[in-house]
């Protein structure tokens, strides 16, 4: 990764119609979350004020991206009976409808006829991916995310997510 490679706050700045997001992993162990997850775990009871510390510049970020017409939804693909992870994902997905995403759930075996990126991505307005690379136990590998142009690659990571959208429950609809 270059270090002229732009991240993804300057990609949803940058979009003018649309930001998908595509997640098919079980399990994340991204540290910014780690404290609410393990209170989440411990408790039962997950941090859903959209104007807590931990969700607000999220919230601020998408009812921004929105407000500029930019069109935001997010699909997950998970196993069933889904991790406590999802679990934990589903109990704060309240906060994502707050702020303007839309999300949906596709229980994987619903997937195994869809051509599916090798990781987890962004796409934005159908011709920018940002890849994001994660390690086996969730965290962040090195480098944490490629970017990739080629329209080859956008239309893979754009018809995989419109396949898994098409396919997928709408989170009022999905329980865990």
């Amino acid at each position: 990764m270059s270090q002229k490679e732009p991240g993804f706050d300057e990609l949803l700045a940058a979009a003018r119609h649309s930001a998908v997001h595509l997640e098919m992993r079980d399990s994340y162990g991204v540290g910014d979350e780690a404290a609410d997850f393990e209170n989440w775990r411990r408790t039962g009871q997950r941090d859903v004020d959209p104007a807590s510390g931990y969700w607000a510049p999220w919230v601020d970020l998408m009812r921004d991206t929105v407000a500029r017409g930019v069109i935001v939804r997010r699909a997950r693909v998970v196993s069933e009976p889904v991790t406590e992870y999802i679990r934990y994902e589903h109990a704060g997905t309240g906060v994502n409808l707050y702020a303007g995403e839309q999300v949906r759930w596709l229980p994987r075996r619903r997937a195994s006829d869809i051509s599916l990126p090798g990781n987890d991505c962004w796409v934005f307005d159908g011709e920018i991916v940002l890849f994001n690379h994660f390690a086996g136990d969730g965290s962040w590998s090195e480098p944490g995310w490629e970017v990739r142009s080629e329209p080859a690659v956008a239309a893979l990571a754009s018809a995989a997510f419109e396949e898994v959208w098409d396919r997928g429950v709408p989170h009022e609809k999905y329980s865990v």
